[in-house]
């Protein structure tokens, strides 16, 4: 059985969860209302007084006076992200990242009922991202994301292996992956507007109306899905990066740039209790030139002091007291440890 797990609005609520001063206020995310700016996400309050996102901000307002427009601020919304795929990851290592929002998530092998399992996420997201989360359950991949669209008032919606064609035939075709507005448009010229009407035809008719790209719609519609979920256990890498407003030359301040974003990178791993043997430092320096600096550990690395402690000799290997624009570490070669493991000492004594 498969989940789909998606956060509504993730922007929005995301905003909604670091100023619970707008819990009960319409929230609106997008670009400046004085520049034409278009809304990438609004919380379901602001949906229902007509928003849609897309459409300009400032007619967004003017629907909806009352709500509060937000830019855009994608370092705080990656590191929500981060934390609501650590989630999912506690549950279950089989799990596809679908956007910054969302993910699959592969049950297989769980004997707990596919409905605790969503309470659960639900319930953990709640505690710890204050963030709502919509649940879709089904044995194929596009219809847990079909199914997420239909949760009821708790969240959640299951579609069970005996009701997947019924479940689809009701729906119109446009709800199936691929039918985009052209495609409507010739289906309906055959008098196809469901999805158990499309399920009728045959594949060369199907094929004579639609070519090729219509023989996959028809196998959606028949309930197949060749797609698997692309699943990672963890991140392969994860970096932070800081722009200096003025570029920077002492190196005191560099080094403590760097225990900064190694204190963010200490925080990353410990979500989902992993290290890192590999820690690359990179520079930007002022007039567009970049560098980078390697080392590979024998032991696994976690803390910040470790990280950063490394990133500060690599430093030492670059070109002291040119102008540094951007300064960034990047760790790999992660790999999980147990939850009792300690920080490993980065040299150990001989």
């Amino acid at each position: 059985m498969l989940l789909y797990a998606i956060v509504p609005g993730f922007y929005a609520e995301a905003e909604r969860a670091a100023h619970p001063g707008l819990r009960d206020r319409p929230v609106v995310v997008g670009g400046d209302p004085r520049k034409r700016g278009l809304v990438q996400a609004a919380t379901p309050d602001a949906l229902a007084a007509g928003i849609v996102v897309g459409m300009p901000m400032i007619e967004a307002l003017s629907r909806c006076p009352q709500a509060r427009a937000l830019r855009t601020h994608m370092r705080e919304y990656r590191e929500a992200s981060k934390r609501l795929q650590a989630v999912f990851r506690r549950e279950t290592e089989r799990v596809e990242a679908a956007g910054l929002d969302a993910a699959f998530l592969d049950l297989g092998g769980l004997d707990e009922p596919v409905q605790q399992v969503a309470a659960r996420l639900q319930a953990e997201v709640a505690r710890e991202l204050r963030l709502p989360l919509r649940v879709g359950a089904a044995p194929i991949k596009f219809v847990a994301r079909l199914a997420s669209e239909e949760a009821d008032e708790e969240g959640f919606f299951w579609v069970r292996p005996e009701v997947l064609r019924s479940f689809l035939d009701a729906l119109n075709v446009t709800r199936l992956p691929g039918v985009g507005p052209r495609t409507a448009e010739r289906m309906a010229s055959r008098g196809v507007a469901t999805v158990g009407q499309l399920r009728q035809l045959s594949e060369e008719q199907v094929e004579a109306s639609l070519g090729s790209h219509g023989l996959g719609i028809l196998a959606f519609a028949l309930g197949r899905d060749a797609s698997r979920l692309r699943a990672a256990p963890h991140p392969r890498s994860i970096s932070q990066e800081f722009t200096f407003e003025t570029p920077e030359r002492d190196r005191g301040a560099l080094v403590e740039r760097l225990a900064a974003l190694a204190a963010d990178l200490e925080r990353s791993l410990a979500l989902e209790h992993l290290a890192a043997k590999r820690v690359v430092l990179k520079l930007r320096y002022d007039d567009g030139e970049a560098t980078t600096r390697s080392r590979t550990d024998r032991r696994p690395l976690s803390s910040s002091a470790a990280i950063s402690e490394l990133a500060a000799e690599l430093l030492g290997r670059t070109e002291s007291g040119r102008p540094v624009k951007r300064v960034g570490i990047a760790l790999s070669s992660i790999i999980r440890v147990r939850h009792d493991d300690r920080q490993l000492e980065m040299f150990p004594d001989e």
